[in-house]
């Protein structure tokens, strides 16, 4: 019975024991099954994630050099120096090449001309060996997808013609293809970007566009910025790879889809590492299963936590401009675009304003790039305090914001936020020890008013914005019908003015300047004259803005100064003074251009005088002393001509090397009726005397006016009583009549001293 006892007692024990060890050890195998399989999938998910994560820091930094690009891409002298009839590789290379290697620094740059083919390759090695077949190939599918994209943003118009939609709120997303590609050991990422023009443009066809394709090395530097962009470490771009376990990659393929390179970096596997913790104790916790995978669910949350907050930071450093921290201009279409699906769905109006800083360029170029970045942080932070719960504020360019009021009862309402945003600027910014003032030009529409989509609007508040700043800046516009008129007749009248100086059309005419004893014409200003065939004559207040305004002015100008030197000969005693814009005379190759000029015309120099205005002064102080003196020492006068009416300074005038000083009309014309005009006049005249310049005084039409600036010392005259400004034949007839009259008057004054003979007056 003992024995029947042990047994049935062993039956027992096992029959318990048994079960609840296989029970143990298939929980046990369960749950690390389970561990196993948990651990995998958190490895795969963090890798995948990571993989995201790279692709889209990658992304950013091609977007970025597109960004870069833009300088030079959306500009219309690019555009114009890229096509066919005009393609100037020279002036490419100095203008695109070379500026964006010493800006940006990209060493390699390809542009391909309007057919898709490389027209123009810069290094700044001087190495073009690189740029080989296998290279060629990999571009060729990026470049021509841009071309493609390119030809989207025409818009057929009701009339059959094509609109060129010069400036797209997602233009770094949509008209731009990027990638990496290798040469040689290196790797280069790189960005296509089509050369448009800044202004919209119309055509009878679609046409193609140059692209501009620009390299920057994958360096230590872009290396780190990948890294801190997408939270990985040690990240490594290698030519071949041996993979091990605990590295992550990313391939990449050329276009005929072999491999290239390889990212490589040590991989984050929150499942590994969380079964490495917990293997060696899992016997010992089978009895704990339960608060074992309770404990793993934890560490699974945390690993995806902080997964999710590495990828939220991409993603925000992708929406949101670095500088100012406001939403970018991909973002901020997304959110209007939310904006306007809840206008339509609840029937309200939103307000789209497109918002420029005003004269922003010559706080960069006064006072520095650092004092420029302290007032976009700061007028950032001033719009959004000024809107604050009622809409969003974005950073779109350099200058450029961008706003939208959703939920607006009407314009009214929307004017009533503008105020505020106006008076939100009128304390001063304080930057680099200095008081900015600042001001904002702002062009609004409103939809469904003005229009539904992000693209229209977009235009319609661009159309509005410039003219805001046309009409003085400081204040805002709302787009209406006769603004888009304005732009076409606008773009119609450059493209008719840019054939009249490539087909000679303009006209010179020249006004005399007498010398102040009245007995001699000493000089002659050259003025420009537009007849047009259809509109009559436009007057030179409208056509020279319009020329500055579209790019036009350094050809106009240097047209104006060829003639007039071309006819100077006819009077070889006579000094020709010439008036140069501030564009013109900013240009780097301006002193050289005025200089082949003259040797063409085989003039000397001392008898070219180049008149400029006060704007001259405003920014770039050292490279405006440099060309001024240069002009100097080859011997050509300059003159600054409307004196007393802009930036004038008496530091400035002893800081610049003039020769002459033109006093403004506004200053003459009432000295007959004014003391007090009587005395500035003679304060300006002695204050040109001390400075040993010669005076010039315009606007003379009254003998009173002529003899009181004469008593004054000024040296010459210019106005209708000399003479209206003349066409090259009647300034001939004027000076020979002139110097017959004055020989005659010479004879009589033999017998009259007391006779004195004004100067014969022009038809």
């Amino acid at each position: 019975m003992d024995a029947t006892s042990n047994n049935s007692s062993q039956r027992l024990a096992s029959a318990i024991i048994i079960p609840m060890i296989a029970v143990v050890v298939l929980s046990v195998a369960c749950v690390s099954g389970l561990m196993i399989w948990s651990a995998h999938v958190s490895d795969e998910n963090s890798i995948h994630s990571q993989e995201k994560l790279l692709t889209g820091a990658i992304e950013l930094v091609e977007s970025q050099i597109a960004d870069q690009q833009r300088a030079t891409a959306v500009w219309d002298k690019a555009y114009f120096k890229t096509l066919p009839e005009s393609f100037d590789q020279d002036w490419l290379s100095q203008n695109v090449g070379e500026w964006l290697h010493r800006t940006y620094g990209f060493t390699r740059q390809v542009i391909y001309d309007t057919e898709g083919k490389p027209a123009f390759i810069y290094d700044a090695n001087d190495e073009n060996a690189w740029f080989n077949k296998d290279v060629r190939n990999n571009l060729k599918a990026a470049v021509a997808k841009a071309r493609a994209k390119n030809l989207q943003r025409f818009e057929r118009t009701y009339s059959g013609l094509y609109v060129y939609r010069a400036h797209d709120d997602e233009y770094a997303q949509h008209s731009t293809e990027g990638g990496i590609v290798r040469m040689g050991d290196d790797f280069y990422i790189y960005s296509a970007t089509p050369i448009s023009p800044e202004a919209h443009t119309v055509t009878l066809e679609r046409t193609m566009a140059a692209v501009l394709v620009s390299f920057n090395r994958i360096d230590k530097h872009i290396i780190n910025k990948l890294m801190q962009v997408s939270g990985l470490t040690d990240l490594k771009l290698m030519k071949a790879y041996f993979p091990r376990s605990e590295d992550a990659s990313l391939e990449i393929y050329t276009a005929r889809n072999d491999l290239s390179g390889i990212f490589v970096w040590p991989a984050n596997l929150p499942g590994t590492d969380m079964l490495s913790r917990v293997a060696p104790v899992l016997l010992v916790l089978a009895l704990s299963i339960g608060g074992l995978t309770v404990g793993v669910v934890g560490l699974i949350k945390n690993s995806t936590r902080r997964l999710a907050q590495s990828r939220a930071r991409a993603i925000y450093s992708a929406r949101h401009d670095a500088l100012s921290g406001l939403p970018n201009r991909s973002y901020f279409s997304i959110l209007l675009q939310e904006a306007l699906d809840e206008g339509k769905v609840f029937e309200t109006s939103t307000a789209v304003i497109y918002i420029d800083l005003d004269h922003f360029k010559d706080i960069n170029d006064t006072l520095g790039h650092g004092a420029g970045d302290t007032v976009i942080c700061e007028v950032a932070r001033r719009l959004e305090q000024a809107i604050q719960e009622d809409g969003c504020v974005a950073r779109i360019s350099g200058d450029e914001f961008a706003m939208f009021l959703p939920n607006c009862s009407d314009q009214q309402w929307v004017e009533h936020t503008l105020t505020k945003v106006q008076d939100a600027m009128i304390p001063p910014i304080r930057a680099e020890n200095t008081d900015i003032h600042v001001s904002l030009s702002m062009g609004a529409t409103l939809a469904p008013r003005d229009g539904l989509s992000i693209d229209e609007l977009v235009r319609k508040s661009d159309i509005a914005l410039y003219d805001a700043k046309d009409s003085g800046r400081g204040r805002w516009s709302f787009y209406d019908n006769s603004m888009q008129q304005e732009v076409l007749a606008k773009d119609s009248m450059s493209r008719e003015l840019r054939s009249a100086i490539d087909n000679g059309e303009l006209t010179i005419v020249y006004q005399p300047q007498a010398s102040a004893a009245a007995d001699r014409i000493t000089a002659i200003e050259v003025l420009a004259r537009w007849q047009h065939p259809k509109l009559g004559e436009i007057k030179p207040s409208v056509f020279i803005p319009l020329a500055e305004n579209t790019g036009l002015i350094n050809d106009l100008g240097l047209a104006i100064l060829e003639t007039a030197c071309r006819d100077a000969h006819r009077w070889p005693d006579l000094l020709i003074s010439v008036n140069v814009s501030t564009t013109q005379f900013k240009h780097p190759q301006f002193v050289e251009k005025v200089v082949a000029i003259l040797e063409r015309h085989n003039m000397r120099p001392d008898r070219l005088e180049l008149e400029v205005t006060e704007s001259v002064f405003a920014g770039r102080h050292k490279s405006i002393l440099s060309s001024l003196q240069r002009l100097k020492d080859l011997g050509i006068k300059v003159a600054l001509d409307d004196f007393g009416t802009g930036y004038s300074s008496l530091s400035y005038l002893r800081q610049f090397p003039f020769d002459t000083l033109k006093v403004d009309q506004d200053f003459i014309s009432n000295v007959h009726e004014s003391e007090e005009a009587r005395a500035i006049l003679k304060t300006i005249l002695q204050l040109g005397h001390a400075l040993n310049l010669t005076l010039v005084a315009e606007g003379i039409e009254t003998q009173e006016q002529f003899d009181f600036v004469a008593r004054n010392g000024c040296h010459r005259m210019q106005g209708y009583m000399i003479s209206r400004p003349l066409t090259c034949e009647d300034l001939a007839s004027f000076i020979e009549d002139h110097e017959m009259q004055q020989a005659m008057s010479d004879q009589e004054q033999l017998l009259a001293p007391a006779i004195i003979h004004p100067l014969p007056k022009a038809n």
